[in-house]
């Protein structure tokens, strides 16, 4: 075959070499805008670093490896004794390292902290997404057990470590651990106060015995597990060791492996417990109000997760239509591929913002902050997940065949794409709680309208939406039907705010026309014309 018949032309380089951070300038504004100015020198520097290391060749190479070889279940040794190990590609491994090194496990006691990382997560997960599973609930688990003071003193430094410290030994004996998480089961799924896990009292004050199951338990090779069981006075949270202090394995039979969709680096597991040795966390009864801190950590880890996606999506998007040429041009200056772009453009940058802007109310800390995330974070956590999904398919078809293929990594996207609408709480449960909170918490609403009215009379369309709103939120007659439609529009609001208030105007206009004008269609690809769409594309370019 004549060699000339595979040159290769008009084709994008790969994506690679570039510092994520760094290129994606919603974020830097961001981090800019919620941190403390002293700290502006340092955050530019780790996460450079950090965004230089997720856009190199080895970094995405890692991701690769580490979904083409996913964990593997040893439930025995060669001799048949029980072990309940789950073996992972070695990628797996300096994935996790990697971001246990850069402190994306150790926010809550950092000046910062809560931004700096969500800034952190949101670069470092675009290499992979799986692995943030663990580094996820391993952050989160922190609030959890600082119900139990004594043991937050014993757990927190290790949770709290920029070691990784892989291989199952008693936590004592280890620089750094990982903690996972064990609510739901296979007859309730989220109505966890229908679990059938039973927990009996021991001789020694606070601990217990288990025995039960859990239908989903990701991480399983985690050092330590928060898990719901019901004790005497209710359904209560306990701490499960994997290995005991005595240096024995404590009953953690995982039953199989779930096969699923995408995230196929990360084990997702079913367990069961019979005798295993467990120590409660906070008050017996309370264990959904215990977890619930925890919960609403990953909820947060949801949106920044997705945002990272969908920043992927983009970047990958404009870099191939940058080099790409078609029907006598670049396809970017194309007038109907650059409104494609524009659109998902704004749609990654309105989540990147808001995602920060929760991370900074975990950071201020205050009574008016707690208020406020208690409405914007579920309200986010619905609608940014589900603008997840369409966003990466719209992405993959602007690189056409190439994009439908493995090697692109755009398959990956789209399959991980749905993972967080469902991890912590599926769309339902996510209305739901807004509407809980709407009923019972006045001082939530409170917070959520002062933050959108600070960009009150900037924006007609803002204007108009807020007025709807207020509208909606006054009758709540037959509420839990139009649920969904209320948190979208409360999602919607509150990222309109965000940007004309923070975005470039010609951001800020694009998305009030589009999201909150009406003047758009049902695709991405469907805003006006006459907007400066050029400029919102040029915005999101990873610049490479």
């Amino acid at each position: 075959m004549a060699a000339s018949t595979h040159t290769v032309t008009n084709q994008a380089p790969p994506l690679v070499g570039y510092d994520v951070f760094a290129s994606d300038r919603a974020l830097v504004e961001g981090v800019e805008r919620h941190l403390d100015p002293a700290l502006l020198d340092s955050a530019h520097e780790e996460l450079s670093l950090l965004g230089r290391t997720a856009g190199s060749a080895q970094a995405q190479r890692w991701g690769v490896l580490a979904n083409e070889n996913p964990p593997v279940l040893r439930t025995h040794d060669r001799y048949g004794n029980r072990i309940d190990e789950v073996d992972f590609h070695p990628s797996w491994h300096r994935l996790l390292g990697k971001a246990v090194s850069a402190g994306l496990t150790s926010a809550w006691s950092r000046p910062g902290g809560h931004v700096l990382r969500a800034a952190g997560f949101l670069v470092w997960t675009q290499t992979e997404g799986g692995h943030g599973c663990p580094v996820s609930m391993t952050h989160a688990a922190v609030p959890a057990l600082r119900a139990d003071p004594a043991l937050a003193a014993e757990w927190e430094p290790r949770l709290t470590s920029t070691v990784y410290d892989e291989g199952l030994r008693p936590a004592s004996q280890k620089a750094g651990v990982l903690f996972g998480m064990g609510m739901t089961e296979k007859q309730g799924g989220s109505d966890v106060r229908t679990n059938t896990t039973r927990a009996r009292a021991l001789a020694e004050e606070g601990t217990y015995e288990l025995t039960g199951h859990k239908w989903f338990c990701s991480a399983p090779m985690s050092d330590a597990f928060l898990v719901l069981a019901q004790a005497e006075r209710g359904l209560t949270c306990f701490l499960v060791p994997r290995v005991l202090e005595d240096g024995s394995r404590n009953v953690f039979a995982i039953q199989r492996l779930k096969d699923k969709l995408g995230n196929r680096s990360n084990a997702s597991s079913e367990v069961e417990f019979d005798g295993t040795w467990a120590r409660r966390v906070g008050e017996e009864g309370r264990g959904v109000r215990t977890i619930i801190e925890m919960v609403a950590a990953t909820r947060l880890d949801c949106v920044i997760g997705s945002a990272a996606l969908m920043r992927q999506a983009v970047a990958q998007a404009v870099h191939h239509a940058t080099y790409r040429e078609a029907f006598g041009g670049k396809l970017v200056d194309k007038p109907l591929m650059r409104n494609v772009l524009a659109d998902m453009a704004l749609e990654s940058e309105a989540a990147t913002t808001l995602a920060i802007r929760l991370a900074a109310a975990y950071d201020d800390g205050g009574e008016q902050e707690r208020a406020f995330l208690r409405l914007a974070l579920p309200a986010a956590k619905y609608w940014v997940t589900k603008r997840c999904t369409p966003l990466a398919g719209e992405a993959l078809e602007c690189l056409g065949g190439n994009g439908y293929v493995e090697e692109s990594g755009m398959p990956r996207l789209l399959r991980e794409a749905p993972l967080n609408s469902i991890w912590e709480g599926s769309g339902n449960v996510q209305a739901l709680d807004v509407l809980r909170a709407l009923q019972r918490e006045p001082l939530a609403l409170n917070a959520f309208l002062q933050e959108v009215g600070k960009a009150r009379g900037a924006d007609h369309r803002l204007d108009g939406a807020i007025k709807n709103l207020l509208t909606e939120l006054a009758d709540l007659d037959g509420i839990e039907g139009r649920a969904r439609r209320l948190v979208e529009r409360m999602a919607l609001v509150l990222q309109g705010s965000l940007l004309v208030r923070h975005a470039p105007p010609e951001v800020a206009d694009a998305f009030c026309g589009s999201r909150l004008g009406g003047d758009w269609g049902a695709a991405f690809g469907t805003l006006p014309h006459s907007l400066d769409l050029a400029s919102v594309v040029e915005r999101a370019a990873p610049g490479v």
